[in-house]
């Protein structure tokens, strides 16, 4: 089996206003490195096009619609200071979560070990009933919710190495001992939530913090001793990787150290307990990464270990 990687050229058409860092480049960065010879064994498919409904998995039904309702027909829209709406906002976001739709069916069928959606808007900050930090729609927790609904995963591992805490997918699944949500993320930093002492109401809540100016050792550290025992621990059906490489050291929205070399590191050790525990199964969805080189060279990283290269 092969590696699927899901995208489409609508993610460039979710527009931002000029300056804005989750900018359109980003998705160009990452498809271009990922058109280079070395990955012409990945599956490539284009992400469809799902009805906004697959949202309701995680997101409130009054959430839902009153996003919809602020789709504009031309310009921008600001949801707040970080987060802008434009006209193709919601194809994107349908589309990311139509691809994660289809990762998850082709890693449970059989038809790929595992699968990296090349998508934007990220979603991990989109709490179940707020849109926050560029993100509208939490695709990952959407592709956890269809494992189980779906696919009777009993379990499902959610691990977030973005620099930044993903208080959405910890907000959604707070009460939920079905899933694990495991994130190693810079303190202090935006949104402020993540702290180690948050563990949510069954201890499926695990946040490791790293500290400004930590690089390589730290991190490795932190994901060996917190990280990978509670997701093994958790025998997941299912592991979701949020792939944010805005802790690379090239990136201008943080002060991590990391190199691409660790993101495909972190993504071997979770490849191991996914062929212990889960058939190999990994659906991994691009969260942030500002640095376009920087993104790029973490994200080929993390794709060709991936494909077992």
């Amino acid at each position: 089996m092969t590696t699927l990687l899901i995208t489409h050229d609508a993610f460039v058409h979710h527009t931002v206003p000029e300056g804005h860092p989750e900018r359109p480049d980003r998705i160009r960065a990452v498809q271009m490195a990922l058109a280079e010879a070395r990955f012409a064994p990945l599956q490539r498919e284009i992400a469809t096009l799902a009805d906004l409904a697959l949202a309701r998995l995680v997101h409130e039904e009054t959430y839902i619609k009153w996003f919809e309702a602020q789709q504009p027909t031309t310009g921008f829209k600001g949801i707040d200071g970080d987060t802008f709406v434009s006209p193709g906002t919601m194809e994107a976001v349908r589309r990311a979560i139509g691809g994660v739709e289809r990762a998850v069916d082709a890693v449970f069928g059989g038809e790929a070990r595992n699968a990296f959606l090349a998508t934007r808007p990220p979603g991990h900050h989109a709490e179940h009933d707020k849109a926050m930090g560029f993100c509208f729609v939490n695709t990952a927790a959407v592709g956890a919710r269809i494992a189980q609904q779906k696919h009777g995963a009993e379990r499902v591992a959610i691990i977030d190495w973005d620099v930044h805490h993903g208080n959405g997918t910890q907000d959604i699944f707070w009460s939920d001992k079905s899933v694990l949500y495991a994130s190693t993320h810079e303190m202090p930093l935006y949104p402020g939530t993540g702290s180690p002492t948050e563990t949510g109401e069954h201890g499926t809540i695990v946040n490791a913090v790293l500290r400004s100016n930590d690089g390589s050792e730290m991190f490795r550290e932190a994901f060996t001793r917190a990280i990978l025992p509670r997701v093994d621990m958790h025998a997941p059906d299912l592991i979701v990787i949020s792939a944010g490489f805005d802790a690379h050291h090239r990136d201008p929205l943080a002060s991590l150290r990391l190199e691409a070399a660790d993101f495909a590191w972190a993504t071997e050790q979770l490849m191991s307990i996914a062929e212990k525990r889960c058939n190999g199964r990994i659906v991994s969805v691009l969260e942030g990464g500002y640095d376009l080189i920087g993104l790029a060279e973490s994200a080929s990283a993390h794709v060709e270990a991936l494909m077992g290269t």
